[in-house]
C-alpha cells in the first residue's frame, strides 16, 4: 500500500513535512481452536477483506481524507485502523485474535493486535 501525509508534530522531525511511504501489510489471524473444517479463517475471506479495507487509502494523500483530518496517521495509527475496519468487515464471520502489521522496511514496523468479533 502505497500512501502520502505529513506528521505535523515536532516529535516527527523531517517527517513532519509531506512524504510518501510504502507498507507491506501483513494480517495474523488466531484462533484458540480450528472451526470446523479445520482453519482458522477462510484464507480468500480474509484476503478479500484486507483488500476492500486497503483498496480506499492505496495512491492517497491522507492528510486530504476527511476521516484522518487532524489526526497523526503514523504507521501504528494505520494499523490500528486497518486492524478496526477488518474487524467491522468480518462481524458475525470471524471471532478470535487479529493482528496486523505495516512493514515500511526490514528495519522498521509497527503492529496493532486484539480481538476481533468479541
Amino acid at each position: 500500500m502505497m500512501i502520502a501525509h505529513s506528521l505535523p508534530s515536532e516529535a516527527f522531525g523531517p517527517a513532519s513535512k509531506m512524504h510518501g511511504a510504502t507498507y507491506i501489510v501483513d494480517a495474523e489471524f488466531r484462533r484458540s481452536a480450528l472451526d470446523e473444517n479445520n482453519i482458522v479463517i477462510d484464507i480468500a475471506i480474509a484476503h478479500e477483506v484486507i483488500a476492500e479495507v486497503l483498496a480506499p487509502l492505496k495512491y492517497q494523500n491522507l492528510d486530504e481524507m476527511p476521516e484522518f483530518r487532524g489526526k497523526l496517521t503514523t504507521t501504528e495509527f494505520l494499523a490500528h485502523y486497518v486492524h478496526q475496519k477488518v474487524g467491522e468487515r468480518l462481524a458475525g464471520k470471524f471471532k478470535g485474535e487479529l493482528k496486523i502489521t505495516l512493514h515500511e522496511s526490514h528495519l522498521a514496523w509497527a503492529a496493532y493486535e486484539g480481538p476481533i468479533g468479541a
